[in-house]
């Protein structure tokens, strides 16, 4: 890999409304341009969740650019070509993905899903906080990969061991 390229980065769920979302904004926010996020869904639902909006304004992200969309788009000629593709659902994770140009080096990510929580507001709260946290985690994990020193081998296996990373309990 190489230390002045900027690498994509695809992050992707069902429904492209909460998690992968969430991730985009995380990874362009922190990677001082060394890499772009995307995100996109399996069957996306065309809207992105209020409560991650909310969450990632709240935390002084950019939101502009943030929509749900499909990952058909991310393997239609002239799409970017992705460096690395990462599922952080398990559903997404199970399913027969497009054929991504370039072949990038991807891993699982599954992160509890908070849209699927219901509940009284400071648990559904509490479910997207955690999924923010998990995601931030092992995104500040990948930032801080040598990626331009390891080995294509090497590197998959990093980032395959930062999805199985257990976030702290307190």
């Amino acid at each position: 890999m190489n230390a002045s390229k900027v690498y994509n980065v695809l992050f992707l769920c069902t429904g492209n409304s909460a998690r992968s979302i969430m991730a985009e904004a995380i990874l362009n926010a922190q990677s001082a341009g060394r890499f772009r996020g995307f995100s996109a869904g399996s069957h996306a639902v065309g809207t992105v969740n209020p409560r991650a909006i909310e969450l990632l304004e709240r935390n002084h992200f950019r939101i502009g650019e943030l929509r749900s969309k499909s990952w058909d788009e991310f393997a239609a000629p002239g799409a970017p070509v992705m460096d690395f593709v990462f599922t952080v659902c398990d559903q997404a994770a199970a399913e027969v993905c497009p054929v991504w140009p370039g072949q990038p080096i991807s891993a699982h990510w599954g992160v509890a899903d908070p849209a699927a929580v219901a509940g009284d507001e400071e648990k559904m709260h509490r479910a997207f906080n955690d999924a923010f946290s998990v995601l931030s985690r092992r995104i500040s994990l990948f930032l801080c990969l040598p990626i331009d020193k390891l080995s294509r081998l090497a590197l998959t296996q990093e980032v395959q061991n930062i999805g199985r990373e257990q976030p702290a309990t307190v």
